[in-house]
């Protein structure tokens, strides 16, 4: 019965001091401290009522372990949390600069697609100029003896022409037809005429307004070369489509 007596007043002597010290632990101390001394108190009332005040002095120190086990775990527990929190985070971002990655690539894959289409346009650009400089120079749709038939690769150069007049609605072409000094000159003028209406007919079926080509026959009047041969004969058989910018000189060279 002293045993308890005691024990009882080691009792009310510790739980005094320990509600002293936790009120200003609650708002100064770490709550894990907090948590200790809960665990150390209820283990001294425990030891004490089992064992007295041996029991009471066995029962703080257990107490107080077991406080401590249950403060780590709570901060275990908050721990978890945080890094959870991190991981969703850190996903977040993998995704972010996985969208970054997939925009780079397809910025890259239209840049490259940007660079071709450049080139292109450059190795058009370059074969218009030289459309340019023949028709400037004079470009000369040939034919075979006594035929006005347009053979298959003066077709082509023919719609190579007619594109550039689609594209160019500022071009207009003065076009000049010749034959050869074979046959008597009414039948050389005639064939010569009809050389130029094929052509004509040609672009003008292309899409190109007949307004803006313009032209005369000349028959075998205006030989290349003083010399007659087979070589130069060939060369005399021939429509020449010459490039113009004012509409005057088409009418002009109507007049030749």
């Amino acid at each position: 019965m002293k045993k308890q007596v005691i024990a009882m007043a080691i009792i009310s002597s510790v739980l005094v001091s320990n509600i002293t010290v936790a009120a200003p632990s609650e708002t100064n101390q770490k709550r894990e401290h907090t948590e200790e001394l809960v665990g150390m108190s209820s283990g001294i009332v425990l030891g004490a009522v089992i064992g007295g005040p041996v029991g009471a002095f066995i029962g703080a120190l257990t107490g107080s372990f077991i406080g401590k086990s249950v403060g780590d775990e709570s901060e275990l527990k908050a721990q978890k949390v945080r890094l959870a929190e991190q991981q969703d985070i850190l996903a977040s971002r993998e995704a972010q600069l996985a969208e970054l990655q997939a925009q780079q690539q397809s910025l890259m894959a239209k840049q490259q697609e940007f660079n071709q289409i450049e080139y292109e346009l450059a190795k058009l650009k370059a074969h218009q100029e030289q459309i340019l400089t023949d028709l400037s120079l004079g470009m000369n749709v040939q034919f075979k003896t006594g035929s006005a038939q347009i053979e298959p690769l003066f077709k082509q150069q023919l719609d190579n022409v007619a594109y550039m007049m689609a594209a160019m609605p500022e071009l207009n072409l003065d076009l000049m037809g010749y034959a050869d000094r074979r046959g008597d000159d009414a039948f050389n003028q005639a064939l010569s005429e009809q050389r130029l209406i094929e052509v004509t007919n040609y672009l003008a079926a292309q899409g190109i307004d007949k307004a803006r080509l313009m032209g005369k026959a000349f028959g075998s009047s205006a030989p290349m070369h003083q010399e007659q041969s087979v070589e130069n004969d060939f060369f005399d058989r021939r429509v020449t489509l010459k490039l113009i910018n004012d509409s005057a000189q088409l009418t002009a060279n109507q007049n030749h």
